[in-house]
């Protein structure tokens, strides 16, 4: 058949093209979802082996990654949430195309925030110093044993969050380190002193005794690693002397009491000498008599009062910080309801 010719030719020759190249990509453009699937699901999968060899190291994380979701902007979340719907709500290609475009914007925005950092939150670079805890609540750190950091012995050991999160593998780092080990080897030696003995007063074996150390506030920490370690550091010299105070009491009580101090209505007191508490035949009579004993590290006979218990704990000699006066020097006398 003869093609028409000039300008109509031409326009019928271009249309022809375009008919033909669309047909043999719209096979593909099928196809593309499905091969988007297969890669994710293979991504998803070698990511998860990764994960798994790497999830203990990850732990220690676990609370600044948690803020870090917890604070991401608004269209982050939206471009995911979005994807997801429209997905689930619009089959087919067009659903699909829209679906990845969105969870792709979302991707590259957590990314991007991830390393320029969210509008609201810290970055979370090594070495970046940023604020755990509560403004308005306590947090504790209890040390265990020593490292060597930046060329200095610091104490090492947990930080435990006023929401009850323990972070592992801690450092002090700052004022009060050298005090704080000296406290914890006094306690250390006590211990092997006592433990092993029954306490004369209840007739009880004596128990293993821990120091720890209540910061009022936020604790300012970074992110570090030592041999390929990661730790957590507190930067113990940005916080007020006045807001940090030494503590002991049962060893398996101290998140107990990191809670209890952070619960609404609980007060310290202390007990009289003649209070029966010494005198019960369990835990609570024994640690009560035996703050008592360890008067080498500080003062004892304290209990914190809680609605349906209380907690014997003694007061390390330092530090002491007047912000804690209601824990570390409490005026109030304890006696048993009648």
């Amino acid at each position: 058949m003869q093609q028409p010719r000039g300008l109509d030719g031409i326009l019928d020759k271009i249309w022809d093209n375009v008919k033909d190249n669309f047909e043999k990509i719209k096979g593909k453009i099928e196809e593309f979802p499905k091969y988007l699937d297969e890669r994710l699901e293979e991504i998803r999968d070698k990511t998860y082996y990764r994960l798994r060899k790497v999830k203990d190291g990850m732990s220690e994380y676990k609370p600044i990654i948690g803020s870090v979701i917890a604070a991401s902007p608004l269209l982050v979340k939206l471009s995911y949430l979005a994807g997801s719907y429209i997905a689930n709500s619009h089959k087919g290609i067009g659903g699909n195309i829209i679906k990845y475009g969105l969870i792709g914007t979302s991707l590259v925005l957590t990314v991007g925030g991830l390393i320029f950092g969210f509008h609201g939150i810290h970055s979370l670079p090594p070495n970046h110093v940023q604020e755990l805890g509560s403004p308005n609540g306590y947090e504790a750190f209890v040390p265990h044993d020593t490292i060597n950091y930046n060329g200095n012995t610091d104490p090492t050991g947990d930080l435990i969050l006023n929401n009850g999160t323990t972070l592992h593998n801690t450092i002090w780092n700052g004022q009060y380190s050298n005090t704080i080990i000296q406290s914890h080897n006094q306690i250390v030696q006590l211990n092997d002193q006592f433990v092993g003995q029954t306490d004369p007063v209840n007739n009880q074996p004596y128990v293993n005794l821990q120091d720890f150390y209540v910061i009022k506030g936020q604790v300012p920490v970074e992110q570090v690693t030592i041999n390929g370690q990661p730790y957590t550091v507190v930067e113990a010299g940005s916080i007020n002397s006045g807001d940090i105070a030494g503590l002991y009491t049962y060893d398996k009580w101290v998140p107990n009491f990191e809670v209890a101090i952070n619960t609404p209505g609980t007060y310290a007191a202390r007990l009289p000498g003649n209070s029966p508490v010494f005198q019960w035949t369990n835990t609570t009579g024994t640690v009560a008599s035996q703050t008592l004993q360890y008067n080498e590290l500080g003062a004892g006979g304290y209990i914190l009062v809680l609605p349906n218990k209380i907690i014997p704990y003694g007061i390390v000699n330092s530090p002491s910080g007047s912000a804690l006066a209601n824990f570390d020097s409490p005026q109030q006398v304890y006696n048993l309801p009648s």
